[in-house]
């Protein structure tokens, strides 16, 4: 029995799909059941609710071998609090239930010079190490950030031909399609024979810096997109006023410093660690429809 959590999210309900697909026994937490496709309620376990929630993961727990786990960012909270803290109970029922095998969704960086003041990343990285804690065998997904980021960005590219972030123009670091993420992911927990705690970098097939994304983008889209560098004070002011909680947003500001000065650098492409989906195919089958639209 392998147990997903966020199966409605975007990594997480692309993992759902394979494993259904591959015919595993399968439980999901979820929020709103009504939100998973019907073909997949009808054959999969149900457990609904907030898998932070020390009932709900004690249920969704019990007889499983397997957690997919993934820890929504929350912006009403502190860094420390939204993972560590969220994944507090379910530390606790992993030793109860003694599940084997854990795959989880963390970030680059670890063993960096920047990894401890990295605001998102600090806090998903020490996550990380609460899991291993408990004695499970844990892989954990370190990944950089995602193509789907710039989804955000659609409506200022439409309006304005300009996508904005607070990265060196010039500096390269890795991308990669949640897709590949989700089947990695899949393909750790079909296959458990692995054990002990490692981090499993999907680095995307190249480095890409932010005039290498401007440029792609417009080749894919058909017009002129270029990348407008704000400054971090900017961001901040931004955020909070979309009222997020102020400790959120210095994490968000710290990681995006952290990874403007080498967080996501540390590890070296390989055959082991490149996924396959380029930004100019996600541009073609994600970007370009939702600019469309």
């Amino acid at each position: 029995m392998i147990v997903i959590t966020a199966p409605t999210g975007n990594i997480g309900s692309r993992v759902l799909s394979r494993l259904f697909d591959a015919g595993e026994d399968l439980r999901v937490i979820v929020r709103d059941p009504a939100r998973l496709p019907e073909p997949v309620r009808e054959r999969v376990e149900v457990v609904a609710g907030s898998h932070g929630d020390p009932e709900v993961v004690d249920r969704a727990f019990a007889g499983a071998d397997a957690v997919f786990w993934v820890v929504p960012p929350d912006s009403s909270r502190a860094p420390a609090d939204g993972w560590s803290g969220f994944t507090g109970p379910a530390a606790k029922a992993l030793v109860a239930h003694q599940v084997g095998h854990v795959v989880g969704v963390s970030a680059l960086g670890r063993g960096t010079a920047v990894a401890d003041q990295a605001g998102l990343v600090t806090a998903s990285l020490a996550m990380d190490e609460l899991i291993a804690g408990t004695g499970v065998a844990y892989r954990a997904l370190a990944n950089p950030s995602f193509f789907e980021n710039l989804l955000e960005e659609v409506d200022s590219i439409r309006e304005k031909g300009v996508y904005a972030d607070v990265l060196d123009p010039d500096r390269k670091a890795p991308l990669v399609a949640v897709a590949d993420i989700a089947a990695v992911a899949a393909r750790l927990l079909r296959d458990r024979s692995w054990t002990g705690f490692a981090d499993v970098p999907v680095l995307g097939p190249e480095d890409l810096s932010p005039h290498d994304v401007a440029r792609i983008m417009s080749e894919q889209l058909g017009r002129p997109v270029r990348y407008e560098r704000e400054s971090l004070d900017d961001l901040r002011t931004t955020l909070i006023g979309y009222g997020l909680n102020e400790d959120f947003v210095h994490g968000i500001a710290e990681m995006k410093h952290a990874k403007d000065n080498g967080l996501d650098a540390g590890i070296a492409r390989t055959a082991g660690t490149a996924s396959e989906t380029t930004f100019e195919q996600w541009c073609a089958e994600t970007l370009k429809p939702a600019f469309d639209a």
